[in-house]
């Protein structure tokens, strides 16, 4: 490459980026580094509209991101990492732009999968998805029950209130089947019970949920379980999200006074 096109420019940045993430990376405390990771996948249609391509390329690009970032994840001895990549809402999105987006959700998972590193565990209302999309989460998850490692929650067709009443309605059940009255389930109703009933039960909460894009809103992501969690925005979108992003979050988060509520 000529230096015309940039070439050894291009190297430059990269050597100085390079140090920059030692740099960054050597002053994070591994005591304080957050358990479990959630991430919001935003901006992929507005990385595609910047560049002039389709859609589908943004998605495809953000779906090329989830891998390398899972790896710096396990770099860094992250146990959970929840990876929020279609909402219950953008099931309403028209079928040529959902369609190709869900092959591209079952390629993703179907690779992640594959390569034998990482429990895949499926959380949302699976049940709103085409039986073709479902079958390859549900396969992926079984196939990977027995990884031990980075637990990667897939979250499709997953929405914070969807989930809350899903939760809800499985307590019932569970209650209905047991033989209790109406009255017994309302006393026993606790915050407690229902997070027994959640898609990520028996996992720790999030201690860090990060949005990228620039957009500042929680969207209904993990509505229950972020309850106390910490909040990072970036302002890259998905697709162009880097390592250095990353420890810049993570620095940011080992660097605040969590106080819980209290």
């Amino acid at each position: 490459m000529s230096e015309s096109t940039g070439g050894p420019g291009r190297r430059v940045r990269g050597l100085v980026y390079g140090a920059y993430e030692q740099r960054l990376a050597a002053e994070l405390d591994p005591e304080r580094l957050p358990r479990h990771v959630g991430v919001m996948l935003d901006g992929n249609r507005r990385w595609a509209r910047a560049r002039g391509t389709a859609t589908a390329a943004g998605h495809r690009a953000g779906a090329d991101n989830i891998a390398p970032f899972l790896g710096w994840c396990d770099e860094l001895g992250i146990e959970v990492v929840t990876l929020w990549m279609l909402s219950t809402d953008n099931l309403q999105r028209p079928a040529e732009e959902l369609e190709p987006l869900l092959a591209i959700i079952e390629d993703v998972v179907r690779g992640l999968a594959s390569c034998g590193r990482w429990r895949i565990h499926i959380v949302g209302a699976l049940g709103l998805l085409p039986a073709s999309t479902r079958e390859v989460l549900v396969e992926a998850a079984a196939r990977t029950e027995a990884v031990q490692g980075l637990v990667v929650n897939i979250a499709v067709s997953y929405g914070g209130r969807r989930e809350i009443s899903d939760a809800v309605a499985s307590l019932l059940r569970e209650w209905d089947a047991a033989g209790r009255s109406l009255a017994e389930a309302a006393d026993s109703m606790t915050p407690e019970a229902i997070g027994r009933h959640l898609y990520t039960r028996g996992q720790p909460d999030p201690d860090l949920v990060i949005r990228t894009s620039g957009e500042q809103r929680l969207g209904g992501f993990l509505l229950w379980q972020s309850e106390k969690s910490e909040y990072y925005f970036c302002e890259a979108y998905w697709p162009d999200f880097r390592r250095v992003d990353f420890l810049r979050a993570l620095r940011s988060y080992v660097g605040r006074e969590r106080r819980f509520g209290r």
